[in-house]
């Protein structure tokens, strides 16, 4: 299981995600990011998190550790944003951490210039992506932090934010186990990731044995009123049996073409030029800032 910890101080909201999740200090005198029960993405954001995170870990992926933490929003009682304090006030009990990685910088097309990608670590990453229908690490939204390590070893890539995975649990009576998903624009396919290598390392590791003990962790209370389910043990197998049913269909959905950097420079340039051709004059001349690299992120400087 998971292990358990209690939030002694709030620290500040992280408002570049968006369930706003929160920087926490905790009883056993470690820092993490915590995802609240009250968010409006709810409570399976949460089992995704859980399920392709302990995964990740479990497959030797760089992903932080996960924790449950016991929350008092009287901890939170001088945040001055009214609509994060109303998400503290929705979230009392069991939420979920994640270490946080002090120093860490987000994954942007700028810090991928210079961040040399392991096509083997690349094509893990994209695997774990795919068998696990993750929709969220794009070019625009890596999900994925670059942490610097101790001594002369190399940065470290570390990938985040699972919540937007496991689509199929949303709608799961007309889901597929074999559907492709669209992985052109993933954030490490210029990396020119190695998936048939993973595929044929990390499939046969993905066993009933190693599911069950990876759905294991997620708390029954957010398994808890699934309709179509009379337990969370049956949600858990539901799990369970999905992802078997998937690791056995890769050869359907493995992704193997990616486009260049090049490539994908020319299509946001087709897409900002047509974006521009529908806006009104006055506007024109207005920057496109939804289609602006988000600014690196340090979490360090919250920490002061």
């Amino acid at each position: 299981m998971l292990r358990e910890v209690t939030a002694t101080r709030y620290l500040t909201p992280l408002h570049s995600g968006g369930s706003v999740p929160g920087v926490v200090e905790a009883d056993d005198l470690g820092t993490y990011v915590v995802k609240f029960t009250g968010s409006a993405q709810g409570r399976k954001a949460l089992v995704a998190e859980v399920i392709v995170g302990e995964l990740g870990r479990a497959l030797g992926l760089r992903v932080p550790e996960l924790v449950l933490v016991h929350f008092d929003p009287v901890i939170g009682a001088d945040e001055p944003h009214q609509e994060v304090r109303d998400l503290l006030d929705a979230s009392p009990g069991l939420n979920l951490g994640m270490d946080f990685l002090p120093g860490a910088v987000d994954f942007t097309p700028e810090v991928a210039a210079d961040f040399p990608v392991d096509p083997v670590e690349a094509g893990r990453i994209i695997w774990l992506d795919a068998l696990t229908a993750n929709v969220d690490r794009t070019v625009h939204s890596s999900n994925l932090m670059v942490w610097p390590t101790f001594g002369t070893a190399p940065p470290r890539l570390w990938p985040i934010d699972h919540g937007a995975a496991l689509v199929f649990h949303h709608r799961w009576d007309t889901s597929a186990p074999e559907k492709a998903y669209d992985f052109r624009h993933h954030a490490l396919g210029h990396g020119a990731p190695d998936t048939r290598a993973a595929d044929a390392e990390l499939g046969p590791r993905v066993t009933e044995e190693l599911l069950r003990d990876v759905t294991a962790r997620v708390p029954d209370a957010w398994l808890a009123g699934e309709p179509g389910f009379a337990s969370p043990d049956e949600v858990r197998t539901a799990y369970v049996d999905y992802l078997l049913a998937r690791v056995r269909a890769s050869e359907v959905w493995l992704p193997r073409d990616f486009p260049s950097r090049e490539e994908l420079a020319a299509e946001n340039a087709r897409r900002a030029a047509k974006t521009r051709r529908g806006r009104p004059a006055w506007l024109k001349q207005v920057p496109d800032l939804h289609g602006k690299p988000g600014a690196e992120q340090d979490w360090s400087v919250h920490l002061g």
